[in-house]
């Protein structure tokens, strides 16, 4: 395993993805939140109002970097304009962590802007590694990287996702972002069990973990999609009280709402149950 990249310790804060929607909230009052995570490509720019907001409210709250467009999956490598714009805002805002999707998003021609699957091959694995291994590089950092939600998977597959990760993190050094929500609907979707994704991972890589809403299944459909667009379901903080408990140890949590923005106090309703879960799965049976 690479050794070259900074240790990632635990941090076992409760916060927010921080959108427009909140930028005054922020500015103006001091918000009950450990961090605030953004999306790195909104602030990929030279300058403007908006990374303006996020260095006042990084004076305030740790941030965290999450991207969207790495395709660390890609075949072709990465993109170096890319990664030195990544790289441009990590040195201005000093972020927690930087962390992306295990997906792919572009080829050399075009970009899809959406989050697409991995073939789960060892020649899928070999390129994701190389990949993690050049934006680490180029970072100076240790990553995360965090699992998808899915709706297909390819006949050539020749392990788990739960496998794939793991090997990926002991190749490349890196961690995990844990999106629970991901695991439910990819779960739920392809008849697996959440309970086995979860045991089969390297929980002592897990820094940080994502909650979410989905669309449930409907009469015209029987699979769930990953909207974040609601409230966390009943079944995601189930998993997610088994997940704690299967870590024994504080981790980073946060809520992540991306459309259907409700009020502040909503989301910090949910954070304030989300730390009540985490708190009773840690007590010791």
């Amino acid at each position: 395993m690479p050794t070259h990249h900074d240790t990632i310790s635990p941090f076992g804060g409760f916060g927010l993805g921080l959108r427009r929607t909140h930028y005054d909230d922020f500015l103006e009052h001091d918000i009950p939140v450990d961090f605030v995570e953004v999306i790195s490509e909104n602030y990929m720019i030279e300058g403007g109002r908006q990374l303006r907001i996020l260095e006042q409210v990084r004076a305030k709250l740790p941030v965290i970097i999450h991207g969207v467009s790495m395709s660390i999956g890609s075949a072709e490598g990465l993109d170096a304009d890319y990664l030195a714009e990544l790289k441009q805002l990590e040195q201005r805002i000093e972020p927690l962590w930087v962390s992306d999707h295990l997906c792919w998003t572009r080829t050399s021609a075009h970009n899809s802007h959406d989050l697409l699957p991995m073939p789960l091959t060892e020649e899928g694995l070999s390129a994701v590694c190389a990949n993690i291994d050049s934006a680490q590089e180029a970072l100076g950092r240790a990553m995360l990287f965090e699992n998808p939600s899915s709706y297909l998977t390819f006949p050539e597959d020749e392990m788990s996702e739960w496998e794939f990760l793991t090997e990926m993190t002991r190749r490349t050094g890196c961690y995990l972002l844990l999106d629970v929500n991901n695991i439910y609907v990819s779960a739920r979707n392809h008849g697996f069990s959440a309970e086995e994704y979860l045991a089969g991972l390297p929980l002592d890589r897990v820094r940080q973990i994502h909650l979410a809403g989905h669309d449930p299944a409907t009469a015209e459909r029987d699979i769930i999609i990953d909207t974040h667009d609601r409230e966390v379901s009943e079944g995601v903080w189930a998993l997610y009280a088994k997940a704690i408990a299967m870590l024994r140890e504080p981790v980073a949590t946060m809520i992540e709402r991306d459309d259907h923005i409700p009020p502040l106090p909503e989301l910090l309703a949910e954070l304030e149950r989300a730390r009540s879960i985490a708190e009773e799965a840690l007590v010791p049976a």
